[in-house]
Formats: C-alpha cells, sequence, structure tokens
C-alpha cells in the first residue's frame, strides 16, 4: 500500500493572489524566499502587496509547472489527496511521491529535520524542503 502525507495548511490569514501571484523564487545563502502577489479580495492586504516565505536551511526547491485545471484533472500527483488548490501546506508523514518530481533545483545538504512544504499557485507549484517557513507581507 502506498503511503500518504497529511496536509496541514499554513495560510490561515493570507494567500497568494488568486489570479495572477507571479511566484518568485530569491536563493539567499543558505535560505530561499518565495515572493508573490498577495490576494486582496478575502485577507487584509493592499492592490498589488507582496508577501514573502522565507524557508530558512533549505535543501531543495522547484517551481513546477504544475497549475489550477492539471490539479482538478487529476494530473498532480497529489491531486485527490490534498484538501485543496491554492494553498500552503506543511506535508507530513511518509510520501512514496516526493522525489517524483525530475526538477528539483538543490541548494544545500539535506539536514534532519527538514520539513516538505508545498504552495498552490494558480499557474505552478512551489515545493521545497526546509528546517523552517517564516511569513511575512511587505510594509510599503
Amino acid at each position: 500500500m502506498l503511503s500518504k502525507p497529511t496536509f496541514m495548511k499554513l495560510n490561515i490569514d493570507w494567500n497568494a493572489d488568486p489570479n495572477v501571484p507571479s511566484p518568485d523564487v530569491i536563493p539567499d545563502s543558505s535560505s530561499i524566499r518565495l515572493r508573490f502577489y498577495l490576494n486582496p479580495w478575502i485577507h487584509v492586504a493592499r492592490q498589488d502587496q507582496k508577501g514573502t516565505v522565507t524557508f530558512a536551511n533549505c535543501s531543495r526547491w522547484r517551481l513546477g509547472p504544475t497549475n489550477d485545471e492539471g490539479w482538478y484533472r487529476g494530473q498532480c500527483r497529489y491531486s485527490g489527496v490534498a484538501p485543496g488548490w491554492g494553498e500552503f501546506y506543511e506535508l507530513i508523514g511518509d510520501d512514496d511521491h516526493r522525489d517524483d518530481p525530475p526538477d528539483w533545483v538543490c541548494s544545500n545538504a539535506p539536514s534532519l529535520g527538514q520539513r516538505h512544504f508545498l504552495f498552490y499557485f494558480r499557474d505552478e507549484t512551489f515545493e521545497c524542503f526546509s528546517a523552517d517557513w517564516h511569513y511575512q507581507a511587505d510594509q510599503a
């Protein structure tokens, strides 16, 4: 029997713009910063305001091609397993498919305690393995 992870939603009072989030991955020493436009329609955010999720001690990451249409058509390895599209999750537990994508970018050596994070954007999917994460909205 294949093992499936548990999905813990992490973005409780914020989210990416559902139309044009324009995610950008910025490597920064041993960390990765993921910047994107915020959703001002259902959360407290200004139009064109960006947010950043920083992943500390990131060993590998990817910004892959699965979009919302592919997810709903079952083309994503977590279609039917993840609770919903367009959210930010931590995957907890065993996962037989975590290494399936061929487009991982290795940024540092893996270390103990690395956690698996997944963020579904409209036109792509971001994943990484890191020690921790922190979210901050731009103040300007």
